[in-house]
């Protein structure tokens, strides 16, 4: 029962898209089901309007991800961007833990967060019944994201300088490499910094260089794989008094200049694959 419901939402959802049925003969089937999914209707028109900016099809696809994947997602947030793609992809054949907040924190936003989330998925049982939530807080000591050597894939979207501001970046990265099976694959994105300033190490600007970034993978036993300009935006110039969050979607600094930072559009991003290596 299970494979027709998911069949049918995948059918309607191909079928709102703007496209001749030709073209859906010919598309990838990974990459169309994944279309779908991102211009779905179970979307926000809010969150449609940022697939210009984030790309991702293109960035999931490079990525690798397949829909018989055990993938887990770090920090998917209240709102649930990646998620509402991942989900509904992973329910079928694969399996999808969204890695979120503490769930026993005292601070008020991330209560809030939790039950966001927690309303998200309870909200919509035929997309989302099939997601594990795990809890990612290593302060609290809290970093079993998934059964360990279970997951074929990691994804994190925008999270190191959060992980910099905490001074726990590599508490984060041991628990991604223990939860990817050898030969897993972490793909990660995150804001791009100006390799030409030094790095801050709590990064609050936001932004976080690539080669720092890679560093901190590899420290915990990474190997990088590739890296892809994706997620590119060579007009941001990543130099705001506000940091990254002068631009779009925040506009930290509201009305002033709001235009020119509209016209930038959202921060250049690096996008990197990374793999654990296989066994000795």
């Amino acid at each position: 029962m299970k494979s027709v419901v998911w069949r049918s939402v995948v059918i309607s959802l191909l079928l709102s898209l703007p496209v001749s049925a030709d073209q859906h003969e010919q598309a990838d089937p990974t990459q169309a089901a994944l279309q779908a999914l991102a211009e779905g209707e179970h979307r926000s028109a809010e969150h449609k309007a940022r697939n210009q900016y984030r790309h991702p099809v293109e960035t999931l696809t490079w990525f690798g991800l397949r829909p018989d994947m055990t993938v887990v997602e770090i920090w998917p947030g209240s709102a649930g961007w990646y998620l509402e793609i991942l989900a509904p992809f992973l329910k079928d054949q694969g399996s999808y833990y969204a890695a979120g907040l503490d769930t026993e924190s005292s601070v008020e936003y991330v209560q809030r967060s939790v039950k966001a989330l927690g309303d998200k998925l309870a909200a919509n049982a035929e997309l989302y019944g099939g997601v594990t939530t795990t809890e990612l807080a290593p302060p609290a000591g809290k970093t079993m994201i998934a059964p360990e050597g279970s997951a074929d894939m990691v994804l994190t979207f925008r999270n190191v300088h959060n992980w910099m501001s905490g001074d726990y970046a590599a508490d984060v990265f041991a628990a991604m490499y223990a939860a990817l099976k050898p030969g897993g694959i972490l793909g990660l994105v995150e804001h791009r910094g100006n390799p030409e300033v030094a790095q801050d190490p709590k990064a609050a600007s936001g932004y976080v260089n690539e080669d720092y970034t890679v560093e901190l993978a590899q420290a915990a036993g990474f190997e990088l794989l590739e890296r892809s300009d994706v997620n590119a935006n060579p007009n941001d110039t990543k130099d705001y008094e506000g940091g990254v969050w002068t631009l779009p979607p925040v506009l930290r600094l509201k009305d002033v200049d709001r235009d020119t930072y509209l016209a930038i559009g959202e921060s250049d991003r690096m996008t990197l694959k990374f793999v654990k290596p296989q066994a000795d």
